[in-house]
């Protein structure tokens, strides 16, 4: 049985933690890829490692209880925009945050400390209200950072600010997103297909 650990802030979170079920996959793309793989009759343990508000430092801190322990097949992160927050709402850049820095980190210690391979996705934000389109270029900019670390340390990586904005603009940003940050069900659902075709590529 094939062991994935989603690693991420409240868009993978996605209130897990209130479930009252065993699995404690959420409301979002997590539980959503868990349905569409018992579809597919794969047999996997998933879980659910997002905390709402972390940043990528986050991760890092709790990263052996959230993951090294579980000694998972694959690791999936989804991160950025609370580090896009931090800047935008104090001035802090991404540089004294040691953005870049913690990034490369977290997958240094996923190659080290597991046997897994990794997939990333980028982060994302809707212009929608409209004061986050003042964001959109430090998202890009953390988009770009992840992609290139992902590519330096042989992951997979996702971008999914363009689709889901492509998408939100032809479908109508109320479809797409709860407010501006956070997914729909339909949202999460693209995120989640998306995801599921670059597992299958991986082999998982």
């Amino acid at each position: 049985m094939k062991k994935i650990v989603f690693l991420g802030d409240s868009i993978t979170d996605a209130f897990h933690k209130m479930n009252v079920d065993e699995e404690k996959l959420g409301n979002g793309y997590v539980k959503i890829i868990s349905e569409k793989l018992k579809e597919r009759k794969k047999q996997v343990f998933i879980r659910n490692a997002g905390h709402d508000g972390f940043t990528v430092s986050g991760l890092l801190r709790l990263f052996e209880y959230d993951c090294m322990q579980h000694d998972p097949d694959l690791v999936s992160i989804q991160i950025g925009c609370n580090d896009a927050a931090v800047f935008m709402n104090t001035g802090k850049t991404l540089e004294a945050q040691e953005f870049a820095e913690n990034y490369r980190r977290l997958l240094g210690r996923i190659k080290e400390s597991t046997r897994a391979e990794i997939l990333c996705m980028g982060p994302f934000i809707f212009p929608h209200p409209l004061e986050y389109a003042n964001w959109i270029p430090v998202i890009k900019r953390i988009e770009e950072m992840e992609s290139k670390i992902a590519r330096d340390m042989a992951a997979r990586f996702l971008p999914l600010h363009d689709i889901l904005n492509r998408t939100a603009e032809k479908e109508g940003y109320d479809a797409v997103t709860a407010d501006g940050t956070h997914l729909t069900r339909y949202g999460a659902g693209i995120v989640a297909d998306l995801w599921i075709g670059a597992a299958m590529e991986m082999g998982i």
